[in-house]
C-alpha cells in the first residue's frame, strides 16, 4: 500500500499525507499542546516521552493493518495535522475516520482535503467499502470537514462521548465506496 498521498487533484495547491515519522514527535507534541487537542489521544501527549509513544503506535497499527494514519503536511513537510482510519474491520471492510489539524491549519480546507484524501486512499489501497466518523454536535467545524469530504450525515448517536463529566451528542457521517466523489476544494 503506497504510504504518501498527494491530496487531489485540487483547485488549489493541497497537503500531502505521508506516513508519520520519528522526527515528527516535537511536531507532535506542539500540536497536543493546543487547548483544542486535549482528549484527542487515548494517552496525554503532554512530553516528549509520550509524542515518540504516540507516533510509535502509529507505526505498530500500520504495520498491524489495524489503522493507517498520516502525517498531514505542506510542501515544506511541516505537519498540518493528522488524518487516519482505524480500527479497521476486514470482516465487513469499515474503517472508523478521524483527523485533527494544527492551528495554523485551521479554517483553510487542510482538514477537508485531507479527509477526502484519505478516504480515497481508504478504498484504493486499504480495500475497504465503508468509512464512518463522528463529531460532538458543538463542533460545526468537524462537521463542515465531515460534509465536503463527501461523508452523509446518518444519524445521532445520544450522550456516546464524555469529556469533563460532561455527556456529549455524536453526529455519525459516513461514505461508501460507491459514493459520487464530492466536490473539489
Amino acid at each position: 500500500m503506497r504510504d504518501r498521498v498527494e491530496a487531489g487533484p485540487w483547485q488549489t495547491p493541497g497537503p500531502v499525507l505521508r506516513r508519520w515519522a520519528p522526527a515528527d514527535a516535537a511536531a507532535v507534541l506542539t500540536a497536543f499542546a493546543d487547548p483544542l487537542m486535549r482528549g484527542q489521544s487515548a494517552e496525554p501527549v503532554a512530553s516528549a516521552e509520550a509524542a515518540h509513544r504516540w507516533v510509535e503506535e502509529r507505526a505498530t497499527q500500520w504495520e498491524a493493518g489495524t489503522a493507517f494514519a498520516f502525517a498531514v503536511v505542506d510542501g515544506d513537510d511541516r505537519v498540518l495535522g493528522n488524518v487516519s482510519v482505524g480500527p479497521v474491520d476486514r470482516r465487513h471492510s469499515v474503517g472508523w475516520v478521524s483527523y485533527w489539524t494544527t492551528g495554523v491549519a485551521r479554517g483553510r480546507g487542510v482538514a477537508s482535503r485531507a479527509c477526502a484524501a484519505l478516504a480515497d486512499w481508504s478504498f484504493r489501497e486499504a480495500g475497504l467499502f465503508r468509512l464512518e466518523l463522528g463529531h460532538r454536535v458543538n463542533n460545526p467545524g468537524s462537521c463542515r470537514v465531515a460534509h465536503a469530504a463527501g461523508f452523509a450525515v446518518e444519524g445521532l448517536q445520544r450522550a456516546k462521548l464524555a469529556y469533563d463529566g460532561v455527556r456529549y451528542d455524536v453526529e455519525l457521517h459516513a461514505r461508501l465506496a460507491t459514493d459520487p466523489e464530492p466536490p473539489r476544494i
